[in-house]
């Protein structure tokens, strides 16, 4: 039987899926989520950059069987870890998605693109500037996600990183210079800092001084919602 003791998670057990590149998101989880929880990982398979016909094999071809992987486990709860694949075919298909997710493993299914809109929803914010490492393709594809969700997106870019792999590779000083540097002269309530394999979680009070205004990142909202999901406060 799990247990659970006030801020404690005893026994808890974190399901992740992420492309088979993402080498941040583990740690930013284990770190940063309460004593007791596990996290338990499977991957799908990701070579090269980050592109729509990469990931859409992705969601076509490897997650179903990460899924069954996942499940085996009995999770209490499952994160889709992969921001750009959720948002590709829209909130309503990455809806849909989480719900197939959640009838595969029995358990209920975070993505980070829902977990990003609820931190915004939280926030109350309405418009909301979003960097990212990708490409403009798939930059769209995020902008749309989000303007489906009710917000507007003022300014998006992108660091165009060659190789999925070599997003991780991105330093903290980067991020927090890339923000100073593409927010000058951009008018928005909230910054979303887009990307589980980015190493952002760890700077993000830095990000919100360089920002001047609230900032939400793909691990801090999935951080957020697997608290929630399973019951426990900081």
């Amino acid at each position: 039987m799990n247990t659970q003791a006030s801020g404690n998670l005893e026994g808890k057990r974190v399901g992740l899926i992420v492309p088979s590149t993402n080498t941040v998101m583990e740690p930013d989880l284990y770190r940063h989520l309460p004593p007791g929880a596990t996290v338990h990982t499977s991957r799908m398979l990701l070579e090269g950059s980050v592109t729509i016909e990469a990931e859409e094999l992705m969601l076509d071809v490897y997650l179903p069987e990460c899924a069954r992987q996942i499940g085996t486990l009995m999770p209490d709860v499952v994160v889709f870890g992969c921001t750009s694949a959720g948002a590709l075919r829209g909130p309503e298909y990455e809806q849909e998605l989480a719900g197939e997710i959640s009838k595969t493993t029995g358990a209920p299914t975070i993505t980070i693109m829902g977990a990003v809109v609820d931190e915004l929803t939280r926030l109350d914010v309405k418009s909301v500037a979003v960097l990212t490492p990708y490409s403009e393709e798939i930059n769209d594809t995020i902008k749309d996600s989000l303007e489906a969700s009710g917000f507007t997106v003022p300014h998006i870019n992108g660091m165009d990183v060659k190789g999925a792999f070599n997003i991780a590779a991105v330093s903290p000083g980067e991020i927090v210079d890339y923000v100073r540097q593409e927010l000058e002269g951009v008018n928005s309530d909230c910054l979303f800092v887009s990307c589980a394999n980015l190493k952002s979680v760890d700077i993000l009070e830095d990000l919100r001084q360089v920002a001047g205004r609230p900032v939400v990142t793909s691990n801090q909202a999935v951080l957020e919602s697997v608290k929630r999901t399973i019951r426990v406060d900081d």
